[in-house]
């Protein structure tokens, strides 16, 4: 049995940043195979872990599963990255 996964609110907002933070940033999301939302929002995550010392990133038992299914399935996961 599959056990249900709350989703993310996502809340849209706009700013303005450097051109060059933002290229940088952009650099940064291609190299890693992510998008430029994953790579702003951890940065805003530990930007504030690291000004209030509280851990905003909450869901520990998702990154916990997570963690526990590349241990069970990292065979799995290699061959599908082929």
């Amino acid at each position: 049995m599959m056990a249900s996964v709350m989703s993310v609110v996502r809340e849209k907002f706009a700013t303005q940043v450097d051109s060059t933070l933002l290229g940088a940033v952009r650099k940064l999301a291609k190299s890693e195979g992510r998008q430029i939302q994953a790579v702003v929002e951890d940065a805003l995550r530990e930007h504030l872990e690291a000004k209030t010392g509280e851990n905003v990133r909450g869901r520990e038992h998702v990154m916990a599963a997570y963690l526990k299914s590349t241990e069970r399935f990292s065979g799995l996961y290699k061959k599908l990255a082929q």
